[in-house]
């Protein structure tokens, strides 16, 4: 039997809040000296009610601060709250040598916010690009009972073996992607994901290596839409 820790299993599971929420604003959490995690909490949260979360997930080589305008505006806009981790080293520990101390990051970074906010359990999106992008669909498809939803911006690779849970899909890659080519990353791992019985909704864009505001926006609205569905 494989041992979930190393299969990238999350020790995290729903609570109601033991402590007062965070005002509105961009907090860091105080768990770590270094690389510490990030929460964004819109003005208008209604804290009172199951609230929504996207935990985002940085490119390689890159930080809560680089990754944050990805989708801060809709956090504000939209009132989700925000989540950003950050790897402990310059990428995520699944892209170095497997599963370790970047997943007990992100299990201890979501027990902190819903020891404050009481989530929303069908309403908890992973979202990253690039080397996050691969993270969230390496992460969510062993975590699908945590992760709802998952927006993969330009992934390289998705290294999974557990699957729990059927997490809904929303996958975008640039046709001029020269970092990460398209035909050996999305157009690989989309027929792969439907075969598997994944729901999952794709976007091909004409451009670089690099998120797109627009395929974004469409990222944010396959989230809630989902949830005004779901409500």
């Amino acid at each position: 039997m494989i041992d979930p820790d190393l299969a990238g299993r999350l020790h995290f599971r729903h609570r109601l809040p033991t402590q007062k929420p965070l005002p509105p604003g961009r907090h860091d959490l105080g768990l770590y000296a270094e690389r510490d995690a990030v929460l964004v909490v819109p003005e208008g949260l209604d804290s009172h009610r199951p609230c929504p979360l996207v935990v985002l997930f940085h490119g390689g080589g890159g930080s809560a601060e680089r990754i944050l305008p990805m989708l801060e505006r809709h956090a504000q806009s939209e009132e989700f709250l925000l989540l950003v981790p950050q790897s402990q080293f310059p990428t995520w520990d699944i892209v170095i040598a497997g599963h370790g101390p970047d997943r007990e990051r992100v299990a201890g970074a979501l027990a902190h916010v819903a020891d404050r906010f009481p989530l929303d359990p069908g309403r908890l999106c992973f979202a990253g690009h690039s080397d996050g992008g691969s993270y969230t669909l390496s992460l969510g498809l062993a975590n699908g009972d945590v992760a709802s939803h998952l927006i993969v911006s330009s992934a390289g690779f998705l290294s999974v073996h557990l699957q729990i849970g059927a997490p809904k899909i929303f996958l975008s890659h640039g046709t001029r992607d020269q970092q990460i080519p398209i035909d050996r990353s999305a157009r690989v791992h989309v027929p792969a994901l439907r075969e598997a019985g994944y729901p999952v909704t794709y976007v091909e864009y004409d451009g670089p290596h690099a998120h797109q505001p627009a395929v974004v926006a469409q990222a944010v609205d396959f989230f809630l839409r989902d949830q005004a569905s779901a409500g």
